[in-house]
């Protein structure tokens, strides 16, 4: 009979327990970004700043990672000096028993960062820009794990839309389609990540915390478990160059079908030219949308823990189950 690991529980960090069980305000945050989407000594800076963001709007940070095949929620100083020190794989959903079944490290993704976030009790998870359906679509099948997860993870993600090298009206429509509610903060156009306007109309509109706290609660209780995209736009002080951005794009395209990448490594790819080729612009402005998405997050978490405190918690294993563990 062959040896089987026990798969080990998920790492709640004490601060966000106790949080999560005072029904106070408690925000996930992704760690991709600092692993994949930031070089050093950024990665570590940014890390900084986005929980210093959360916690100055009152609410706590709980940064998602694998370290040795433990799903962490929430992670301390020096954890999260190993993220942003050491290579680690980047994992989504589909990834995670693989990397706790084997003992493995990684980022988790926002699909991933979304199922853990959930499994913990997270209601509210801050991130840069969504993934979404690939241009091309038709032909490779390339779809964002990050869709299917928004789809069937009760978790009100805080975003600036939709990465703007994807197919953005294609991932409207699958949202639609996917019954994702998905509202516009202050703005009534879909935000496209590095710029302010993706060319696409928003079906809702919300303008301050208390709206969408209560928007999130109807949400919770008519939504059928689904999660909602809230997307804000960069801030118009920090948004890339128009024609840069649209240079960019074109060369980092060309790139990718010279070089033949393809699936999950054509987002990262496309990143990296963005970073090196427009001299670390692309970098301050994904630092400046993320920070202010996990700022509104927290408000928003606020804004729950003051009203229905089960509207801003996910019940702990009504996602998939498994043990949650204390730290």
């Amino acid at each position: 009979m062959p040896h089987v690991t026990r798969v080990p529980a998920i790492t709640v960090h004490s601060e966000v327990r106790e949080a999560l069980d005072g029904g106070r305000a408690v925000v996930a945050l992704e760690s991709t970004l600092l692993a994949h989407g930031l070089p050093a000594p950024l990665n570590r800076e940014a890390a900084g700043l986005l929980e210093a963001e959360v916690r100055e709007r009152g609410a706590v940070p709980a940064t998602v990672a694998v370290l040795d095949g433990r799903p962490h929620v929430g992670l301390d100083a020096a954890q999260l000096d190993r993220v942003c020190r050491q290579d680690l794989v980047k994992l989504s959903v589909r990834d995670l028993g693989f990397a706790a079944g084997l003992g493995r490290s990684g980022a988790t993704t926002v699909a991933a960062t979304a199922a853990l976030a959930a499994r913990a009790g997270i209601a509210l998870f801050a991130t840069g820009g969504l993934g979404g359906v690939h241009r091309g679509a038709r032909e490779t099948w390339d779809v964002s794990a990050d869709l299917p997860a928004l789809a069937r993870l009760p978790v009100l993600t805080v975003c600036a839309g939709v990465k703007s090298i994807l197919d953005v009206g294609a991932t409207l429509e699958y949202l639609e389609t996917a019954s994702v509610p998905v509202a516009g903060y202050r703005t009534d156009r879909f935000p496209g990540f590095y710029r302010r306007d993706s060319g696409f109309a928003v079906p809702w509109r919300i303008d301050g915390p208390a709206e969408a706290a209560a928007a999130w609660t109807g949400h919770v209780e008519l939504g059928g478990g689904a999660g909602m995209v809230l997307a804000q736009p960069v801030a118009e002080a920090a948004e890339l160059d128009a024609a840069l951005h649209d240079r960019l794009l074109a060369e980092g395209l060309a790139l990718v079908a010279e070089r033949g990448i393809t699936g999950k490594d054509v987002t990262p790819a496309l990143l990296e030219h963005f970073h090196t080729a427009s001299g670390g612009a692309s970098q301050a402005t994904n630092v400046a949308l993320v920070r202010a998405n996990a700022g509104l997050a927290a408000e928003i978490a606020v804004e729950l823990s003051r009203g229905r405190v089960d509207a801003g918690r996910v019940g702990a294993g009504r996602v998939g189950g498994g043990r949650v563990s204390r730290r």
